[in-house]
């Protein structure tokens, strides 16, 4: 009986932008129906391999694959979520026109949405928790709710893989919990997930699997099989401790002795600070 192929492979892939360096290499494999989150320092080029899977960059060497076809923007059925930070949000738009954005590929040069497309686009809505916001402006929205319409956007093409750059990013911890829920759900209807995070602690210890990047995959499992410190140490460039508190594995800069120093030289007299938010009651 044959086996389906991974969902999403970098084989050898190696990517640059123009004649500049080598942005980041990889070998990487993503089962079909897995979640797989990308972790790193700002500039380890997590976002150009979520460019590739979405065939916005090619390799120099090497190739991308998804579904076991290379990648083609055409041919993938791959949904996109992209940094709030990075959406201009004085764009006129509804939040229905913003999810019918997701249907041009299969839509064509129709200049107006079918019926089918919008009972779609209502059922997506309403499933998450959304439905009565159609009407309403992307900027007049909350950031949970702004996260769920980009979601539903990229949902409404039916994809077989999710791609989420930094998707809890800017939202408070109830959001962030929501957002993680519902990628979860998501997940067990049989989509793929891929995501980047630089939470360690809230997005990435809740992770079934992780691949830490700094320019190279240095390393891949589950968080107890990559959250260690010379593979943290490696991926961010500075010490880290590692404990377990009320079942979660958690990171933190390790303490230093005197002043430290940050890249610009400049000291700094204050106690270690953690990576990202620990949850309240931690004990260090």
């Amino acid at each position: 009986m044959p086996t389906s192929p991974p969902l999403v492979e970098f084989i050898g892939a190696a990517f640059a932008y123009g004649d500049g360096p080598v942005a980041v290499e990889a070998d990487l494999t993503m089962e079909a129906g897995g979640i797989l989150g990308l972790v790193g320092p700002s500039g380890a080029g997590k976002t150009t391999m979520l460019r590739a899977v979405l065939g916005q960059l090619r390799p120099i060497r090497g190739e991308v694959r998804v579904n076991g076809q290379q990648v083609s923007r055409r041919r993938t059925r791959v949904g996109y979520v992209p940094q709030l930070e990075t959406v201009d949000w004085n764009f006129p738009i509804t939040v229905a026109e913003t999810v019918m954005l997701g249907r041009i590929r299969d839509s064509g040069l129709l200049p107006w949405t079918r019926p089918r497309d919008r009972l779609v686009m209502q059922a997506l809505l309403e499933r998450l928790g959304i439905g009565e916001l159609a009407g309403r402006h992307i900027r007049a929205l909350s950031g949970g709710q702004q996260q769920r319409v980009f979601l539903a956007r990229a949902l409404v093409a039916r994809p077989d893989l999710l791609v989420l750059d930094e998707p809890t990013s800017g939202v408070d911890v109830r959001t962030r919990q929501e957002i993680l829920r519902l990628l979860t759900e998501l997940n067990a209807g049989g989509i793929g997930i891929l995501l980047t995070t630089h939470d360690l602690n809230s997005v990435a210890a809740l992770l079934p699997r992780v691949a830490c990047v700094n320019r190279r995959v240095i390393a891949v499992g589950s968080p107890d099989d990559v959250f260690h410190p010379d593979i943290l140490r490696t991926t961010f460039g500075s010490e880290m401790i590692v404990f377990e508190h009320g079942g979660l594995l958690l990171t933190a800069d390790a303490p230093t002795h005197g002043p430290e120093h940050d890249h610009h030289g400049h000291v700094h007299h204050g106690p270690p600070h953690l990576t990202t938010p620990v949850p309240t009651g931690t004990v260090l």
